[in-house]
Order: structure tokens, then sequence, then C-alpha cells
């Protein structure tokens, strides 16, 4: 009985643990001083001229609580394409879905679980991120983004991912 109940409670913190980001002491790549934070739940790259979606995609930003709120949701290639086409997120309707290189300049290389700057980019999973970037010799696949550890690869575009939105700031 005492075993069962170790192992109980041993489940349950292991199910409630939430794993802190990792950071070295590199110089950062992505610097908070870089980016504009907006009420409306983008933020502006001063480097890039990009303005990006604060919170993953399927989430809100709530200012009240400077966090994003509802599910993140993930998508085929093609119905992300289609999310950013449909999207009207902060009264913009130029939404995209990033290509490889415009993800990578969001990547934080000093961190890892998740490669990105938490202070600017919030709830960002420590998962794939899809790009608009196609497989040269594979149209079937897309170059995405781990934001666990940074790296990228390519995947089936029928694959479930994660999507952050980017448009061009005029």
């Amino acid at each position: 009985m005492k075993k069962q109940l170790l192992c109980a409670a041993l489940t349950l913190l292991l199910s409630t643990a939430t794993w802190a980001q990792v950071c070295y002491e590199l110089p950062s790549t992505t610097p908070t001083t870089r980016f504009t934070i907006n009420d409306n739940g983008t933020v502006s790259d001063s480097k890039t001229g990009l303005m990006w979606q604060r919170c993953s995609f399927g989430q809100t930003y709530n200012l009240d609580i400077d966090g994003c709120e509802g599910n993140v949701q993930q998508l085929t290639w093609q119905e992300a394409l289609r999310g950013a086409e449909n999207s009207e997120m902060a009264g913009f309707d130029d939404w995209h879905v990033p290509n490889i290189k415009e993800l990578a300049t969001i990547l934080e290389h000093s961190c890892v679980q998740p490669s990105i700057n938490e202070a600017v980019f919030l709830a960002t999973r420590d998962a794939n991120y899809w790009s608009s970037t196609s497989g040269v010799s594979r149209a079937d696949l897309a170059w995405v983004y781990q934001f666990d550890k940074g790296l990228n690869s390519l995947h089936a575009k029928t694959s479930d991912v994660y999507l952050r939105l980017v448009r061009y700031e005029q």
C-alpha cells in the first residue's frame, strides 16, 4: 500500500512539474531590446522589420495577464497556409507562414527548452513549428524548426505541427 501511494504521489508530481528553460552564458542572438512588445499580441523586430504573433497559433494574447489563453493548434502544412491566409489577428490581414530564414531569426541560440526568447515570445512549445519552405527534392516535405533545441529538419506536409505567424511591418 505504501509503495502504491508513493508511486501515485511521484506520478502526480512529475505530471505537474514544469521544466525551466536552460540558457548558457553566451551572447544572446535575440536580445529583448531588439523587440518592441505591442499591446495587441504582436511583437515587432527592429532588426528584420518583421512583426510576429507573441503566442502560438490558436491562442489569443491577454494583456491583463500578459499571457496566452486558449489551446495551441497543431496543423498540417496546408492548414497552416490556410490559417495564415484567413487570419485577421490584431487587425492585420497580411499574415503568412514564415519561410525557413524568417523563422530562424527568432531562434535564441544560447537557450534550449525552448530555443526562443521567452520574455518576447510566449507559450512556445518544445516542438516543431512550420515554415512555408518546401523541400527541394521532395515537394511533399517542408522545413520546420524544432524549438526544443533549435534544430531544423524536413517533415511531411501531412504532419501535425505548431505555427507562429509573421507579417512584414510597414
